[in-house]
């Protein structure tokens, strides 16, 4: 599902130039469920930010489902974002004047989809995370684990191939973590491939393997025995 084969990433300001990814490789088979953690000035964002075709490695290959991921210009890469991937924040990145299945059906618009169809989908995925009784209210009129969850019915909503996950608990309580942990479980279970970058080690060990990032390089690349979080909740 995702190749990724000495990427080496630099950042240039000025005179100076700051080396941040140093020959990563690193591939995910379809289907897995996979922990990024490193400490800060560790490269995961920058790692991050290539896999979401936000930012483009100077050297080496990233291949996506089989398609190279090179030189695209910022249409071709919006429309491979839109296709493949689905994109869950830490702040959750909701627009506020609209409501939960507003938020939802929004990707959907713009790949051009029938505002009928892409209202009815939302509408399913809200149910599926647990919010069918809230499709109509505002983010301001939720908890910051409903808002979660309405960012993760959006990503799920234009079907990508590949879940990318930015510290998604990072901004919520622990047992609001863990119930966005099992809500995110449940989707892997179904064998969706999901990707998700964290400091926090008891999320990193409810995935299935743990990638550890130093200084631009893996460190650790280990299968782990994964926490259920339903235990918890």
């Amino acid at each position: 599902m995702i190749k990724i084969e000495d990427l080496h990433k630099s950042y240039h300001m000025g005179n100076n130039s700051l080396h941040v990814l140093k020959g990563i490789n690193f591939h995910v088979k379809e289907g897995e469920l996979v922990s990024i953690m490193g400490s800060s000035g560790s490269g995961k964002s920058t790692l991050l930010n290539i896999l979401g075709m936000l930012d483009e490695a100077d050297e080496g290959s990233y291949i996506l489902d089989g398609v190279p991921i090179k030189n695209l210009n910022e249409k071709v890469a919006a429309k491979y974002r839109n296709e493949f991937l689905g994109f869950i924040f830490q702040s959750f990145n909701l627009i506020n004047y609209k409501t939960a299945v507003d938020n939802v059906a929004l990707p959907m618009f713009y790949s051009g989809m029938a505002r009928k169809e892409r209202v009815e989908k939302a509408h399913h995925y809200l149910e599926k995370v647990g919010l069918a009784d809230w499709s109509h209210h505002l983010p301001s009129e939720m908890s910051g684990g409903q808002k979660q969850r309405v960012a993760i019915a959006r990503a799920l909503a234009s079907e990508p191939k590949v879940l990318l996950a930015d510290e998604p608990t990072g901004a919520l309580d622990t047992r609001t973590s863990y119930e966005v942990m099992d809500l995110i479980q449940g989707i892997n279970d179904e064998g969706k491939t999901i990707l998700i970058v964290t400091h926090e080690d008891d999320i990193a060990h409810m995935t299935k393997r743990i990638v550890n990032l130093k200084d631009g390089v893996i460190i650790d690349d280990s299968p782990v025995e994964q926490v259920r979080a339903q235990q918890y909740v």
